[in-house]
């Protein structure tokens, strides 16, 4: 089981779960989603981040703030395992392309074949060389892949997704703007998930939490 007592008090999770973390934007439903990863590197389970909003270093920046540590590793050898397939430096050509084994790159958001080739990459190295096989996964964010590709093709891409999450017995996490979606869009795209996290502004820096379909 997949402890997310942590960010939601008493849920335990089955592996091979998919949750969905949905909410208006600035609710803080991106921190809610790395204090999930966090939990679980803190017990020594693996990470990985497929990123189509920012570039590898703010997402391991911010990982490494989510875990309390200012300083990440810069070696990769760290206790947990951390894995981030980014699809944005390519395809903006701004940033450099590092030499890091923690980082895979797509070469855009829509390169949806070589995010699914990385993705496998990663699970191979962290279960075969790292001796890991827990890992709990981030895609951030959803929202992003429909701006580039149509609901068909994104909903193809993520039942893959899932599918490879649930059989490598993996906790997925994936991060979706309500409000930039019609009910449709929403509708047909929660039909992939076990669970749901709805994240609401709440009083003061604290969010507000309601989960659905996750047990307690």
């Amino acid at each position: 089981m997949y402890d997310l007592s942590a960010v939601l008090p008493e849920v335990t999770v089955a592996p091979g779960t998919n949750v969905l973390v949905s909410g208006p934007p600035l609710t803080g439903k991106r921190d809610v989603a790395f204090d999930l990863l966090a939990d679980g590197a803190a017990s020594g389970e693996g990470t990985i981040v497929v990123t189509t909003k920012d570039d590898a270093g703010k997402t391991l920046a911010a990982f490494s703030r989510a875990v309390g540590d200012d300083e990440p590793e810069e070696d990769g050898e760290v206790d947990a395992p951390v894995g981030v397939v980014d699809c944005v430096t390519k395809q903006r050509g701004t940033g450099t392309v590092e030499d890091d084994p923690r980082i895979a790159y797509a070469a855009s958001p829509v390169d949806m074949t070589g995010i699914g080739v990385e993705l496998s990459a990663f699970f191979q190295e962290f279960y075969e060389e790292r001796g890991c096989s827990r890992n709990r996964v981030l895609l951030h964010s959803i929202s992003t892949l429909l701006m580039y590709s149509d609901l068909q093709t994104v909903f193809r891409f993520l039942h893959v997704f899932t599918g490879r999450i649930q059989s490598g017995e993996g906790l997925g996490i994936y991060v979706i703007d309500s409000t930039a979606h019609d009910e449709r869009t929403m509708n047909t795209l929660k039909q992939l998930f076990d669970g749901l996290v709805e994240v609401k502004s709440g009083e003061g820096s604290r969010p507000k939490i309601r989960t659905a379909g996750l047990s307690a």
